[in-house]
C-alpha cells in the first residue's frame, strides 16, 4: 500500500467522546522504513488522532487537541512479524469514570496493558473527529504506510471490544476474523472490506466511500486467508529493499537473495516470478527453492546441497554448485512458474507457461528429483530468488495475489480450491500458498 492512500471528508460526528477503530494489518517493512500512518483523523496539524507503527516497531496511538497529546498509548511490545496479520482495536470512551478505561488498545483480542507512554484523557474530553479521515498516510502530508490492510472499520459513537470484530477459534485457540461485524457505525462510521473492485467501498450501510490516491492493489491476501510473501527478515546480504506488500524484491549487490515466509514440507504448491530489471551484467536472474541457510559469500541458491535453481542467463539447472543443461534462457519480462511436489520429491519450472525439459507436474512425469523435505537442513523448502553476480536486479513474485508489483496479471487462473490469481494455469493437484490451502493440503 506504499505511495497510496484512501481518504474522505468526514461530517458531523455522532460523538466526539466515543469511537472505535478496528483493522487487520500485515507489515511489509519494519523500523523507520515501515513507520507510515495507518489511520489519521485530521482537522489540522494541532487537532487530530492517529495510529501507526513507530521507528522502533511499537504501536503509537495518539489523540491531539490544540497541539497537545491529551490521550496516548505507546506500547512496550514490538511488532516485527511480516508474515502474519495483526488485529488491532483502539477503543475510546472519555465518559468513563476510571481514567485507564477511557482509551484502550487490543492486539489479537487481548487488551494491551504495558506502555512506554500513557496519557489518559480527562473525563468527558472531546476529540475533533470530523475533518479528513485518511487510511494509509498522514492526513496533512504523505508518510505512507507500507503493508497490507483489510477489513478496516471505524465506529462513530460507540466504544466496542474486539469480540465485535473477531473471535477465538475453539479448536486452535487462534484469534480469527469476523467478516460481518454487528455494530452501530454512527454518522462517520465505515467498514472497508478491501476485497471488492474498489478498496474504498464502504459496506457499513452509510455509503461513506473513500477516494483512492496512488495505485492501491486489491490483493487476494487478507485477514481471512493469509498468502505467503517475501521475507525481509530472511534476506541474505545487504542493501536489499522490499515493496508492494513484500512481493517485489530489489537486490542490493551480487548474490543478494531472499525467501518466502512459509516453509514447505508436504503437499504440492505453485507460484510465479517475474524478473523486472537489472543493473549491469547478463540475465543472472535465479528462481528456485532453498532447504538450508545461506552461510557465507557467494551462497546463491544452487550452490547448496539442498538448493535448486533455474538460471536465466544459461537456462541451466544448478544444484550443489554444479550446472547442467535444462531449459530455455529467460530475461526481464518473462514469467517463471515453479511447481514443487513435496509428496513425490519433484520440482518443475516453466517459462511463460511451458514447463521445461519435458516436465509435466499435472501428470507427475519428468521433473527434477530433489531431496525429501524431511531430510534437508531446514526440514522443508522455502521459495527463493537471487540475482547471481552483477550489481542489482528487481524481481516481482506472484504467490497468488494476482499482481507482479502493481501490474495485474492478464489472466485469472485460480487453483482447484478457487484461490489465487495467476498468469498461467495452475497444474492439476497443485495449490496456492495461503493459510486455507495449507490447512487443507499442507
Amino acid at each position: 500500500m506504499a505511495s497510496t492512500k484512501l481518504s474522505r471528508t468526514a461530517g458531523t460526528p455522532t460523538s466526539s467522546k466515543k469511537f472505535t477503530i478496528s483493522f487487520w494489518v500485515k507489515r511489509s517493512n519494519i523500523g523507520s522504513a515501515g513507520n507510515g500512518h495507518i489511520f489519521d483523523t485530521y482537522v489540522d496539524s494541532s487537532n487530530r488522532s492517529q495510529i501507526h507503527f513507530d521507528d522502533d516497531n511499537v504501536i503509537d496511538f495518539r489523540l491531539a487537541v490544540s497541539g497537545s497529546n491529551i490521550g496516548r498509548l505507546k506500547t512496550n511490545r514490538v511488532f516485527r512479524d511480516v508474515g502474519a496479520f495483526y488485529h488491532i482495536v483502539a477503543s475510546v470512551d472519555t465518559t468513563l469514570a476510571t481514567a485507564d478505561d477511557r482509551v484502550k488498545l487490543y492486539i489479537n483480542g487481548v487488551q494491551e496493558t504495558s506502555f512506554s507512554s500513557r496519557i489518559n484523557p480527562s473525563q468527558n474530553a472531546d476529540f475533533p473527529m470530523n475533518g479528513t479521515h485518511t487510511i494509509g498516510a498522514y492526513g496533512g502530508g504523505t508518510n505512507y504506510f507500507d503493508g497490507t490492510l483489510s477489513y478496516f472499520a471505524f465506529v462513530d459513537g460507540t466504544a466496542y471490544t474486539p469480540t465485535s470484530f473477531g473471535e477465538t477459534n475453539a479448536a486452535s485457540g487462534i484469534w480469527k476474523i469476523n467478516t460481518a461485524p454487528s455494530v452501530t457505525y454512527g454518522n462517520n462510521g465505515f467498514f472497508l472490506k478491501m476485497d471488492t473492485t474498489s478498496p474504498g467501498s464502504d459496506t457499513s450501510g452509510n455509503d461513506n466511500t473513500f477516494t483512492a490516491a496512488g495505485t492501491p492493489t486489491l490483493a487476494q491476501d487478507n485477514a481471512s486467508n493469509n498468502f505467503t510473501t517475501l521475507n525481509p527478515l530472511n534476506a541474505y546480504y545487504t542493501n536489499s529493499t522490499f515493496s508492494n506488500g513484500n512481493t517485489t524484491f530489489a537486490s542490493g549487490s551480487s548474490y543478494s537473495g531472499t525467501t518466502a515466509n512459509i516453509l514447505l514440507d508436504t503437499g504440492k504448491w505453485y507460484w510465479e516470478g517475474k524478473p523486472i530489471s537489472k543493473d549491469g551484467d547478463g540475465d543472472n536472474y535465479v528462481f528456485g527453492i532453498q532447504g538450508q541457510e545461506a552461510t557465507g559469500t557467494n551462497q546463491f541458491v544452487g550452490s547448496q546441497a539442498f538448493g535448486w535453481m533455474y538460471y536465466g542467463a544459461s537456462g541451466q539447472l544448478y544444484n550443489n554448485g554444479s550446472g547442467a543443461s535444462y531449459g530455455d534462457t529467460f530475461t526481464a519480462g518473462d514469467i517463471i512458474g515453479v511447481a514443487l511436489d513435496c509428496t513425490n520429491n519433484k520440482l518443475y519450472f516453466s517459462k511463460n507457461g511451458v514447463f521445461q525439459n519435458s516436465g509435466n507436474p499435472s501428470g507427475g512425469t519428468g521433473g527434477i528429483s530433489i531431496t525429501a523435505p524431511a531430510s534437508v537442513s531446514l526440514g522443508g523448502y522455502y521459495p527463493s530468488q537471487t540475482f547471481w553476480t552483477g550489481n542489482s536486479a528487481t524481481f516481482s513474485m506472484n504467490f497468488g495475489n494476482g499482481f507482479f508489483g502493481v501490474t495485474a496479471v492478464a489472466s485469472s487462473n485460480a487453483d482447484a480450491a478457487g484461490h489465487g490469481l495467476f498468469e498461467y494455469a495452475v497444474p492439476t493437484g497443485y495449490f496456492t500458498l495461503n493459510t486455507k490451502n495449507l490447512n487443507t493440503y499442507g
